[in-house]
């Protein structure tokens, strides 16, 4: 057991080497380190130690409810005029959170029915339950009302994507190891480590960069609007760049594109006067429907809308083509930057509002890192001189396969490009105290065979042997638990099972390989019978 062959003596040294040169450009500043900083492996530190911002964003359930009703009406009134026979109905209402229109031929009920059961879904969704009921009263009027289960369901994948949406957002600002983890069913948390600037991560996170277009209602009469009613068919919204007019517009409620067929959207600058704007494409469908509808609506105003507030409202002098456009408003270069980044990363399913906020200062967090750094210190220095004194020679060997072990973290965490957070030092700490277990178990087996009687050889072969044994159950049962809080926990629990988990490893390699490969080049110089 301790001769070991040449090949594995050379790939132990090898890992070490490896380990140890990842470690090192944690340890160099990033203003020494020039364009290398994003190439060279790196720990990244964490909101609570390198500062930053953190958010929490939760979703407006009602908007989205109100949303899924009007994209439903849409849809209603639409398939009802596009098959045939059409079906005649009124005007369709949505006041009280649902559906409700009456049928001008009562006789086409029953095709009615059979339609709204195409687009509602004539079976149990994935919650087994229906996402709307459908109820006729009156005999011809109709009412569709959404079910608590399909809100509930709506909800769980407009959270979903919502994440995803965040994230790109995020990564559109450059930042490190962002954290955006949902909590609950309506809540994401998002921490951005190295951001000072809350309040930008807000206008971004905060807008849903919803962006329609939408013809202007002409026909509206002004004293009528400045009372917030429009005619039938078209809805008012505000309009603040409509300079000496009313600070209100109204547009027909149906919608002639949207954001979905959107494929880029950047900061630009107007030719005519150099104010910024945001340009945009669509894609082929989303060109030839823009084209279209242009062609179709020559010398008449349309709305641009983000989010439920009109844009600019320019005329249509002549039809749009080739699929790009851009939107002018009172921008500043970073609003217009903003809203384009919101725009290419996607419109948020549910609108979210920040419900809770902080900022981490810089200084907070060196000051962290540096009490971490002194108890890790202490730490290490009160092992080593206990080993020293109880194990001699042999604590001498822990003492080098601990430092070993602390360098081989790092290594390792750099190499997984890992996060550093308060919690992940406490566990560091938690492992150097850990890590030399393994050696007392070893070094106590290879005293209890000594007095058995055994020479040195035999009884550190036998210790190793035997020791390993119950080294490797007791850190199995770590690493299990380790891995039950990383999945289960979020945020500083994970950090803190991340860096138990590589600790556990490379302290069981760096106690059990490393050691026993000192202990046997040590042996085969000093063959005559010894005591620890």
């Amino acid at each position: 057991m301790l001769d070991l062959p040449r090949w594995k003596t050379l790939l132990i040294g090898g890992a070490l080497a490896l380990f140890c040169l990842l470690a090192v450009p944690s340890f160099v500043p990033e203003r020494y380190l020039g364009g290398w900083a994003d190439r060279l492996p790196r720990i990244n530190l964490g909101l609570d130690l390198a500062g930053g911002s953190y958010l929490l964003l939760e979703a407006d359930t009602q908007d989205l409810a109100n949303t899924r009703i009007e994209s439903l009406r849409d849809q209603v009134q639409t398939e009802m005029r596009r098959q045939r026979p059409r079906i005649d109905v009124g005007d369709i209402s949505t006041r009280g959170a649902q559906i409700s229109f009456m049928l001008r031929d009562p006789t086409q009920v029953d095709a009615a029915r059979e339609r709204l059961l195409g687009i509602t879904g004539s079976g149990a969704g994935m919650t087994g339950q229906r996402e709307y009921d459908i109820s006729v009263v009156d005999q011809s009027r109709f009412v569709i009302r959404p079910t608590a289960a399909g809100l509930a369901q709506a909800v769980d994948q407009a959270m979903g994507d919502a994440t995803d949406v965040v994230r790109r957002r995020i990564d559109e600002l450059g930042t490190r190891e962002p954290t955006i983890v949902r909590q609950g069913a309506s809540r994401i948390v998002v921490q951005v480590p190295g951001l000072q600037d809350p309040e930008a991560l807000k206008n971004l996170l905060g807008r849903t960069a919803r962006l329609e277009f939408k013809l202007v209602d002409e026909t509206a009469n002004p004293a009528e609007l400045a009372q917030g009613r429009a005619p039938i068919g078209s809805q008012v919204l505000p309009f603040p760049g409509n300079q000496g007019s009313s600070p209100f517009i109204a547009v027909k409620r149906s919608t002639i594109l949207s954001g979905d067929q959107l494929i880029d959207a950047r900061q630009g600058f107007d030719p005519r006067d150099n104010s910024p704007n945001v340009s945009i494409s669509f894609d082929n469908e989303g060109g030839r429907r823009f084209a279209r509808v242009t062609q179709a609506n020559v010398n008449k105003p349309f709305a641009i809308i983000v989010d439920n507030q009109v844009i600019s409202a320019p005329n249509i002098n002549e039809p749009i083509l080739g699929g790009n456009a851009s939107i002018a408003g009172s921008f500043t270069v970073e609003s217009a930057n903003q809203l384009a980044i919101a725009l290419r990363s996607g419109k948020l399913p549910v609108a979210l509002k920040v419900v809770e906020e902080r900022t981490v200062g810089p200084d907070l967090g060196q000051d962290s890192i540096n009490k971490g750094a002194i108890a890790g210190l202490i730490a290490t220095a009160l092992v080593i001189g206990y080993m020293l004194l109880t194990y001699g020679r042999f604590g001498v060997y822990a003492t080098a396969a601990l430092v070993l072990n602390i360098l081989m973290i790092l290594g390792a965490m750099a190499l997984f490009n890992a996060t550093l957070t308060l919690p992940g030092i406490a566990g560091f700490v938690l492992t150097i105290g850990a890590a030399v277990d393994a050696n007392v178990l070893i070094n106590e087996r290879i005293r209890e065979e000594q007095r058995r009687g055994r020479s040195i050889i035999q009884s550190v072969e036998l210790g190793y042997k035997e020791a390993s044994r119950a080294i490797f159950d007791a850190n199995v049962t770590n690493v299990i638990a380790a891995v039950i809080m990383f999945f289960f926990g979020s945020g500083p629990i994970r950090g803190f099972a991340v860096v138990l988990t590589i600790g556990i490893v490379t302290s069981v390699f760096s106690a059990v390989t490393v050691t026993r490969l000192m202990v046997a080049g040590w042996l085969k110089t000093r063959p005559r019978e010894l005591v620890i």
